[in-house]
């Protein structure tokens, strides 16, 4: 996609060239998936702009507040998710500065939401995730079994599992494995124990290129159709959570790992974690 595709047209300015130019260049800084996360986020930040009707190169730093207090007020984000969309406003405006778009970034001074040590989400008991996975198992779509397993199963992130591609499934040492590319592009090998390989066949169901987890119309699933199918499972299988998102099941991975004894050095190779803080949410 140009870089520009990440915005959808979000902002029309006075010179939108000179804003095309400024979102080409911060999200030329990044490749694969987090270029396309960045630029997701950096879109929410152009639309609310829009809407304020605002030029997003002629904001103050008190418009930059008040698109805090809307992610906190009206959108309802949690602490961590808009310290990092806001991260990625500082970032925008950093690199306006360096090209010298903009003299000053009126983001600089923008104060930050207190995220917590420990992460506000929970896993599902292991009760729970038995009915969850169950329900799923029993699904007339076939994606619904391969989705619960590869997140709470293997652990995967939400975008890492509708990423995985038919051609990332191969056989190493005699045991079947899927490559996965994680964050910042890192590609790790994962083994598949024999219930997300049943489940993952089931999805392929004789097919030998494309996407392993598909929609309703037989394209890649992406993680708003995941997350919906995730909420329709969890109503059918009786769980009852506020907030059910796809996160849920990593935590429930990484807590059923330390509850079966498995190393924290082992759970962090595991889940791709780089930094033992992570331990610690």
């Amino acid at each position: 996609m140009s870089a520009f595709d990440a915005s959808d047209q979000a902002a029309v300015t006075s010179d939108e060239r000179v804003l095309r130019a400024a979102v080409a260049a911060y999200l030329g800084r990044y490749r694969g998936q987090s270029r396309l996360h960045t630029g997701s986020d950096l879109k929410i930040y152009l639309t609310w702009c829009t809407d304020q009707d605002l030029d997003p190169l002629l904001v103050g730093r008190v418009d930059i507040e008040r698109y805090v207090r809307w992610l906190q007020e009206i959108r309802y984000y949690q602490p961590s998710t808009v310290s990092r969309l806001l991260s990625v406003v500082v970032g925008f405006y950093r690199v306006c500065v360096i090209d010298q778009i903009l003299p000053y970034s009126p983001a600089d001074y923008v104060r930050r939401p207190p995220v917590p040590a420990e992460s506000p989400t929970l896993g599902l008991g292991h009760l729970q995730f038995e009915a969850l996975i169950s329900t799923a198992r029993l699904s007339p779509n076939n994606n619904d079994f391969a989705l619960i397993a590869m997140l709470g199963l293997l652990g995967l992130r939400i975008f890492e599992a509708c990423g995985a591609n038919i051609g990332n499934l191969g056989e190493e040492h005699g045991h079947r494995v899927l490559k996965v590319c994680g964050k910042g592009d890192k590609t790790v090998l994962i083994p598949l124990p024999p219930a997300v390989a049943r489940a993952i066949d089931r999805a392929v169901d004789d097919r030998d290129a494309g996407p392993i987890l598909r929609n309703a119309l037989g394209v890649r699933m992406d993680r708003h159709a995941a997350s919906r199918r995730l909420r329709q499972l969890a109503d059918a299988a009786g769980i009852r959570m506020p907030r059910m998102h796809p996160h849920m099941l990593r935590h429930t991975f990484a807590h059923d790992q330390l509850s079966q004894g498995t190393s924290e050095g082992n759970l962090m190779r595991l889940a791709g974690w780089r930094s033992r803080t992570m331990l610690q949410r």
